[in-house]
This record gives C-alpha cells, structure tokens and sequence, in this order.
C-alpha cells in the first residue's frame, strides 16, 4: 500500500474572544430553525441551493468516499409524482402499518398523509446513500467498491445541508415517507442509491405556523454529559 501524502493544515487560530463571539452567533442563528410544512411558492435563487450543497459536500465520510448524491427537483410535474407516491405510502402508514405508540408520537405534530408541501415548494432536495459504487479499471473493465459508515457519512452531510439552507433565509422539512424506494424510480437513479431523506426547500406561506410541541427541545443537562 503507498503510503499517504499528506498536506500542511491551513488553520487561523481565533482569539478567545472571537471563539465565543462567533459560537454565541451560531447558536443564536441555529435557535431560530424550524421545520415548516407551509411553503411559499416564491422561487429560490439556484446558488443559495448549489452553495448549500456545496457546503454538504465539505462532510467527513468514511474513507473520504463521499458516498452521497443530493438531487434537486424544481420541475412540477415530477415533484407531482413525488408527491402522489409519497401520500400512498403515508396513507398505508397511518392506516395500517404505524404502531399505535408511533401514532401518538405524532399526535402534537399534526402530520397526516396529506403532503401538500411536496408541490407547493420551489424545490425538494432528494439525499441520497451509496452504499458502494463502481470504479472503472485501466482495462475497461469495473470494480465495486464498498463504501464505509455510509449512513454515518450521509447524516453528517444531510446535518451541514439543513444549517446551510438556513443560514442563507431559507426553510426546511426532513420528510421520510416510509418506504422511500419510489424516489429512485421517478428520479431515475443508479441501484447503488437507496433514498435517505427528502427535503422540501423555499420560503414560508405568508401565515405558516409550527407546531409548539416541536419547539421543545431538551434542557442542557439532560443532553450534556461531562466526564
């Protein structure tokens, strides 16, 4: 095996000063996040999108494999069909295949099969897992490739794309229609691909409005553990 090349870290050492300052901020910006289902149809700027992902991309992965693909879906028509096969597949789950426990889990959200939000917002970001993919050989021919902690990989990625989207003024869903197998048969994707979460991306409705129950977030203490 050669061995790593390895490269000097560039690295700016902050003050302590601006450390905390820029800490508060973050935590300050982040505070105000929230999951919104009521969207605006205003389109969205492609670079706010393009950046994000771009940001998403920056993610530690297992081996450096990357193994992720974000699909941006803005036309109608397919976030139609998006949308007709992800109601059947919430229909079937709150009507026959969520537990009762599950159900009301969900009550003081007031989520239903009804995913309006799927059409109505500008764009819908698919992220997507590889579990391996194919590398092509000096001889033509293909080796596949595994990919390591690829849902590892994929949650952090998905966790800098959501602060991102927000960052730049912009609203978020984490959608998980349950099975999510129809996005890669509408979106046409490779068999290595198994569909991670569904993102819908825009504005807020004039009057959208968020549950409060989603707006309780564990106290410090029961989160942080010092040793």
């Amino acid at each position: 095996m050669a061995p790593a090349v390895m490269q000097f870290l560039e690295f700016h050492r902050l003050t302590p000063d601006e450390q905390l300052a820029q800490s508060r901020a973050f935590l300050a910006r982040m505070s105000e996040r929230r999951t919104v289902r009521e969207f605006s149809a205003d389109p969205v700027p492609f670079e706010l999108i393009e950046n994000a992902i771009r940001t998403a991309a920056t993610a530690p992965s297992g081996a450096n494999l990357q193994p992720w693909t974000f699909v941006v879906v803005s036309d109608p028509a397919v976030k139609k069909k998006v949308r007709a096969a992800a109601e059947k597949e919430e229909r079937e789950f709150y009507e026959h295949r969520a537990p009762k426990e599950w159900l009301e889990a969900l009550a003081p959200l007031g989520t239903d099969p009804n995913k309006p939000f799927l059409e109505t917002a500008p764009c819908l970001i698919v992220c997507f897992q590889q579990n391996w993919s194919l590398r092509a050989e000096p001889d033509g021919s293909e080796t596949k490739v595994k990919h390591y902690y690829a849902t590892e990989s994929v949650g952090l990625a998905c966790g800098l794309l959501l602060a991102s989207l927000h960052l730049c003024g912009l609203v978020t869903l984490t959608h998980t229609p349950s099975p999510m197998g129809f996005l890669r048969e509408i979106l046409g994707r490779p068999k290595n691909e198994l569909p991670f979460l569904l993102i819908p991306v825009g504005f807020p409705a004039p009057e959208a409005r968020t549950p409060v129950a989603a707006r309780n977030k564990k106290p410090l203490e029961q989160v942080l553990v010092r040793v």
